[in-house]
């Protein structure tokens, strides 16, 4: 088992050594754990969104495989997260007063 010892700063912040970092695949975020009184950090694994899911099969449905799917799967994923940014950013302003809410007939009734 490899060990490093690690300074911890002031601000109680530690540097993950490269190579551990490389080996374990890390990313922007880990998990990290209090465990038999140890501190363990672990990759963080997240588990497929449903939305995730829908989008590639719906993808895979119009035809999208290889490098095609993953470059159209990103657009799509960014576009959802935009959508749901502005859906936060107007559910805040209706619930701020900015903004009135819509009312059942707005969203359902039919124009005639």
């Amino acid at each position: 088992m490899e060990r490093k010892i690690i300074n911890v700063s002031k601000k109680r912040q530690i540097t993950i050594p490269l190579q551990f970092y490389e080996h374990l695949g890390l990313g922007s975020q880990v998990e990290c754990s209090l465990e038999n009184g140890t501190v363990v950090i672990r990759p963080l694994y997240k588990e497929p969104s449903d939305f995730s899911v829908e989008i590639l099969k719906d993808l895979v449905s119009q035809g999208y495989s290889g490098d095609e799917l993953v470059q159209r799967f990103a657009v799509e994923s960014k576009n959802i997260k935009m959508a749901v940014a502005h859906m936060l950013e107007e559910a805040n302003a209706i619930a701020a007063g900015d903004k009135p809410a819509a009312n059942f007939n707005d969203v359902f009734d039919s124009e005639d």
